[in-house]
């Protein structure tokens, strides 16, 4: 596990919470298993292109931001 896991993860879950969406209705709208979802979470695995920018899409921030490559602070407001 990177850090850039450990990031990306923590973003992730930072923004679904800020949609205040759950685990589970944040997985089903971007096509994948919960648990799936708690390992990307967790920095454990990582997501395909394709379902990072559909996570992208739902949380309305940017890739970028998922990632931890821009301030992320923009997208909080």
């Amino acid at each position: 596990m990177t850090r850039t896991d450990i990031e990306f993860g923590s973003n992730l879950k930072r923004f679904r919470k800020m949609k205040r969406m759950t685990q589970r209705d944040f997985a089903e709208s971007v096509g994948v298993a919960q648990r799936t979802l708690s390992h990307y979470e967790r920095g454990e695995c990582q997501p395909t292109l394709e379902c990072l920018c559909k996570m992208a899409d739902t949380l309305q921030v940017s890739v970028d931001a998922l990632l931890g490559r821009e301030d992320s602070d923009h997208w909080a407001r």
